[in-house]
């Protein structure tokens, strides 16, 4: 029986993830990467496709788990009747080669352990060659090499190609397991002590914690949520993947499944506040200047998402050997979306660059000129239809937060040469761009009858989108425009107090069969609406029901089922736990009593 999407846990070393069942399997990782292909995949389909579990011979889900104090290092206990043990977790940072730590320790008793190793290369595809060598179990198949070694050595044998152990453990004991990959045609990686690995790891977490400056409430919540964006950020590059998993439906048996592990531009300027709100001066240096090799080029050939590296190319294809989670199928590797035009993403560069600069991020040297070339092309472009901000697989339409956002990249254009004088650039022509983005969007995007903005121009369906016009400065939170569309959206895409992003049923706007679970994201933004507009107790009760929906180690999908009572969608999910900062930080500010 597949395990809910919110029973998993994270750990990682800042260029792959690994997620933890309540059981002890671990049955997503893929490796050397977030987007190389996975060697446990029994998350999309089932523990033929790989996995790796560890726990007491016979013993169902733990007792009770959790991260030790400010960091991703996950601790497992089972209490058992002949004893309780704990199973340790971690990837520590990688000097070149990604280690996947398991510490065994015996609290009390003696308990009988038991270890099932399943690995299957190529998303569950490939069954490895393995063979012994040197205390080691070696699998290799094509690129792919993985060594396993226990310390004190634990005997292995193979079984329905799997690698099997079984032993015993004492209070006081302790046996670790440490799992190696590399690229086939190298030579073993250095050796890593397992317990001065756990010692750093801890050390470097710890470190990393204390450098937050946020003091505000709900701190704890903030920085498991701040910890898992630094766990889903790409060292190498600065990258942040949208995040760890491929295809974790938006409705289960449903076909709404896509691939999260890129870094997609609709949430830059969210996430760069995120960081530099909370102090990570460094990290939001780094996703500046991601951002900014990712999008050098063409103004009119930029991209909703890149890889890792800010690569382009990103072809979206299924895999037919995987049933899909929950039997959703199918699975997709790539994602298609990045093909589409979204003229919100220029908004939301300009205003990322915009907030570094006023931030006092050091500038770079061509960072102005890529921005005017931006304006350049969406002078012009704004007036175009597009997919929006949702990535809908059906026509295009003028999106009212595409326009809004248009507005945004003037905006921010024309305070930076308000500001920056000596720099070069039409203020003049932005500005009068920005007034007729404003007018049109006023004049057509907004429904009198109703007292709403609208999805796109002249349609009748709403868009949580347009949650953000106060937060961007389009409209002040206390306008009656913007009060009333707040008041629609939560009459017309509450999921039980939790916002949709949009009516799925039977509108075809997004040109896919089916609907889905409520959009945290898009109930943070409700969050931070109900705050600017006065109305306190509601966010604050929306903010704290949100929290509620965390699992029980603070992660957070994509999405809600709130009939169900689960979480769906790509887990966990950067959006979510960039809104959650977010709202904290909003709703940190001081304010009087309703």
């Amino acid at each position: 029986m597949a395990q809910r999407i919110d029973d998993y846990a994270l750990i990682g070393d800042h260029q792959t993830a690994a997620l933890i069942s309540r059981e002890g399997s671990i049955d997503w990782l893929c490796l050397p990467s977030f987007d190389s292909a996975a060697c446990f995949a029994a998350l999309l389909g089932d523990v033929d496709n790989g996995h790796w579990r560890l726990a007491p011979k016979g013993a169902g889900a733990c007792t009770r788990r959790g991260y030790i104090d400010d960091s991703l290092v996950l601790e497992t206990i089972w209490e058992t009747d002949a004893g309780t043990v704990k199973v340790i977790d971690f990837m520590p940072q990688r000097d070149r080669a990604p280690d996947l730590i398991r510490i065994v320790e015996g609290v009390s008793g003696s308990v009988e352990m038991q270890g099932v190793l399943r690995l299957r290369f190529d998303y569950g595809h490939v069954i490895p060659w393995v063979r012994r060598e040197d205390g080691h179990r070696i699998a290799v198949a094509g690129p792919d090499s993985v060594w396993l070694r226990s310390e004190p050595e634990v005997h292995t044998y193979g079984k329905d190609f799997s690698t099997r152990s079984e032993f015993t453990v004492s209070a006081g004991e302790r046996v670790a397991f440490v799992l190696t990959w590399h690229p086939s045609h190298e030579p073993r990686p250095r050796l890593v002590d397992p317990y001065t690995s756990l010692r750093s790891s801890l050390d470097d977490w710890h470190a990393w914690a204390a450098r937050c400056t946020y003091q505000g409430p709900y701190r704890d919540a903030v920085i498991r949520s701040l910890i898992t964006l630094k766990a889903l950020t790409y060292a190498p590059t600065g990258g942040i993947v949208a995040a760890p998993t491929t295809s974790l439906p938006e409705l289960i048996g449903g076909i709404r499944n896509w691939d999260y592990r890129y870094c997609w531009l609709r949430d830059s300027t969210l996430t760069l506040n995120a960081l530099l709100s909370a102090g990570y001066r460094e990290e939001a240096s780094a996703w500046r200047d991601w951002l900014l090799r990712a999008i050098a080029g063409d103004p009119a050939e930029l991209q909703i998402m890149y890889g890792l590296g800010g690569e382009r190319r990103l072809h979206e294809y299924e895999l037919p050997w995987l049933d899909g989670y929950e039997q959703s199928a199918p699975v997709r590797i790539g994602n298609g979306a990045v093909g589409q035009r979204q003229l919100d993403v220029y908004g939301e560069i300009l205003d990322s660059l915009h907030l570094a600069r006023v931030s006092g991020l050091p500038g770079k040297p061509h960072d102005w000129k890529i921005q005017c070339a931006l304006m350049d092309f969406l002078e012009s472009a704004w007036r175009d239809p597009d997919e929006g901000l949702w990535e809908v697989r059906g026509p295009r339409r003028h999106f009212v937060h595409s326009k809004v956002m248009a507005w945004v990249a003037a905006d921010r254009a024309v305070r930076t040469i308000e500001a920056h004088p000596e720099l070069s650039g039409d203020a003049n022509r932005w500005r009068a761009m920005r007034d007729a983005v404003h007018r049109e969007v006023c004049e057509k995007g907004y429904d009198p009858e109703r007292s709403t903005f609208t999805q796109s121009y002249g349609s009748a369906e709403l868009d949580a989108a347009t949650l953000l016009i106060p937060r961007v400065g389009f409209l002040p939170a206390t306008d009656p425009r913007v009060l009333g569309t707040i008041d629609a959206v939560r009459r017309e895409l509450s999921d039980d107090g939790l916002i949709r992003r949009y009516t799925t049923d039977g509108t075809n706007v997004d040109g896919l069969p089916g609907s889905e679970g409520a959009f945290l994201a898009c109930s943070f933004w409700l969050a931070d609406a109900l705050q600017l507009a006065g109305r306190h107790k509601d966010a604050r009760a929306l903010f704290e029901r949100l929290l509620s929906l965390r699992n029980d180690v603070g992660l957070l999908a994509e999405e809600y089922d709130p009939a169900a009572g689960r979480q769906l969608g790509n887990f966990p999910q950067a959006f979510s736990h960039i809104g959650l900062v977010g709202t904290a930080l909003t709703l940190a500010e001081e304010a009087p009593a309703d």
